[in-house]
């Protein structure tokens, strides 16, 4: 079977990214910065091959992979396999909130225990398992084509951690930017990393020019 290329992409940015306000699978909008990081990152993919465009169908993610729809005409197709971990109760809190009312919770989650379940949530094991599986699954369609997969921060970790055979405790030495431009390679035998975290679309020079 041949390769299959996928451009993963974070979706740009909300008001609770600001306010490091855990989203989950709360359906939170994109802020003003975050709908111009969408148009920033669809143009800037205006000349892909795209095959396919596979996104999470919170509004967040679909919104941003509707800007790229609109620059490639490649089809959107909403993949709630591609939806953020639920965080359960943590959800609408703040990181500062999650520490100071849940503080075994905050501490289970800062240390990245695989094992730890939010009242209502996933644990990292399920939460990796979801995510390659949704990824094989879509990317076994499109042998030799190139697909677009957008999602959310802890999906693109999820992917970097499985390109690079990190393990789901390692430190995060990675960035995971909103509306960067990802790219992976995916065989038989998973995912390999070409090219992570490519922000150059997004830079002030360009910013300033297009709000000029």
């Amino acid at each position: 079977m041949q390769a299959t290329r996928i451009i993963a992409i974070r979706h740009g940015e909300t008001a609770w990214n600001v306010d490091t306000r855990i989203q989950g699978h709360l359906d939170i909008p994109l802020n003003h910065t975050g709908l111009w990081q969408a148009r920033r990152v669809g143009e800037a993919l205006a000349g892909e091959p795209v095959a396919a465009i596979y996104a999470s169908d919170l509004q967040r993610a679909h919104a941003t992979a509707q800007a790229v729809a609109d620059t490639t005409g490649a089809p959107l197709i909403a993949e709630p396999g591609l939806r953020e971990r639920s965080f359960g109760q943590l959800q609408g809190r703040t990181f500062a909130e999650i520490e100071n009312e849940l503080p075994e919770e905050a501490r289970r989650w800062r240390q990245r225990d695989p094992h730890f379940v939010p009242e209502g949530g996933e644990s990292l094991l399920v939460f990796r398992e979801r995510i390659t599986r949704t990824t094989d699954r879509l990317a076994q369609r499109h042998p030799g084509q190139l697909v677009v997969l957008v999602a959310h921060g802890g999906v693109m970790d999820v992917l970097y951690r499985a390109a690079t055979g990190q393990e789901l405790q390692a430190p995060r030495t990675w960035q995971l930017t909103n509306a960067a431009i990802n790219r992976l390679l995916w065989t038989d035998n998973g995912l390999t990393l070409v090219g992570w975290a490519d922000t150059q679309h997004l830079d002030d020079a360009t910013r300033d020019e297009a709000h000029s």
